[in-house]
């Protein structure tokens, strides 16, 4: 059975997470320290919240070193809406923070005008191939909850785009590390289709 560490940020309820990954055939393991890390196969890091205080938690408590080794170690990581806003080098929100350094870019808020948070089902659009979206066909609807969002450095990062007040970075592949803005968890059987497919990734590389 596929060990999937969960990292617990202390920040958002992770029972819908650990119920899905449980669902799949996966073997949950929620990590609120470093010990554990290095011992599971795959790595979900999710988040709800603000930025900053979320980068601060992980760098004080150890994890953001945990993290990073365990991406270093070619297994597979996805961040869950702040979670992969977190992928990110520095974050905008309520003062300049520094991020993970995983995904190149910078986490921005939506220009005025555009009514935020940003709440509800909305489109995703992937990238052709994108080994996350297999068997999800582009234009599918994912739940979101977010005022910010990841603006990769690279066009190659960007995995899925969204349209709200115009098109943003909703999916993110760099190397081993995934990220998407929207719940999975919450969207119903397309959402526990891209879980599928980041466990899936994972066999294949163990």
């Amino acid at each position: 059975m596929l060990k999937v560490g969960i990292v617990d940020l202390g920040m958002c309820n992770l029972r819908s997470v650990q119920e899905a990954v449980r669902h799949l055939g996966g073997d949950p393991v929620v990590l609120s320290t470093p010990r554990g890390v290095s011992a599971v196969q795959a790595l979900i890091l999710p988040g709800v919240g603000a930025f900053g205080p979320a980068s601060a938690g992980l760098r004080d408590s150890g994890l953001a070193a945990a993290v990073a080794g365990f991406v270093d170690s070619g297994r597979p990581l996805l961040g869950i809406c702040l979670g992969m806003q977190l992928l990110a080098s520095t974050g905008e929100e309520g003062g300049l923070f520094k991020g993970l350094g995983l995904v190149p870019g910078t986490v921005r808020k939506f220009p005025p005008g555009v009514r935020v948070p940003h709440v509800g089902w909305n489109q995703v659009f992937p990238r052709p191939d994108e080994p996350l979206f297999q068997g999800i066909s582009g234009g599918e609807h994912f739940y979101f909850v977010h005022s910010y969002y990841l603006d990769p450095e690279e066009s190659g990062c960007v995995a899925a785009r969204t349209d709200y007040g115009g098109e943003f970075c909703s999916a993110v592949r760099y190397r081993n590390v995934h990220g998407v803005q929207f719940h999975p968890e919450k969207s119903s059987t397309a959402g526990l289709r891209v879980l599928r497919n980041f466990l899936d990734i994972a066999k294949r590389l163990t």
